[in-house]
């Protein structure tokens, strides 16, 4: 997956939003102000750091040697992706579906109402 294929997948997402708040090596995705994915973008090859429940981000981290604890992140809630040869797409799409679901369900009711209206 190229940094292109990857934004489009990220950008897809309702409601999805980009920003640079930790300067402009590091692309941040957010829906309605909440971070989903941070991809370091000048990296070879591509890292994302992406959300995901305690238990899923231990046995991701068991089957890929690419998936660690998340880079400046906590570690308890979040990935550090290497999109490399070791891992299919398919489970990176799974993983970034997981990281935007989770982040949507803690939204509160008046902000998933924002997001529904959302063009």
């Amino acid at each position: 997956m190229n940094l292109e294929q990857l934004e489009n997948i990220l950008n897809s997402k309702k409601g999805s939003t980009k920003e640079y708040p930790f300067g402009d090596d590091v692309a941040v995705f957010k829906v309605i102000n909440k971070m989903f994915a941070l991809v370091l973008w000048r990296e070879l090859p591509l890292k994302i750091n992406l959300k995901c429940l305690p238990t899923d981000a231990k046995i991701y981290r068991e089957i890929y040697k690419c998936v660690k604890p998340g880079y400046h992140m906590n570690k308890k809630h979040w990935n550090t992706i290497t999109i490399d040869d070791t891992i299919k797409d398919e489970i990176v799409i799974d993983m970034i579906n997981e990281s935007y679901h989770l982040v949507v369900c803690k939204l509160t009711k008046k902000e998933k109402n924002d997001l529904q209206h959302h063009i």
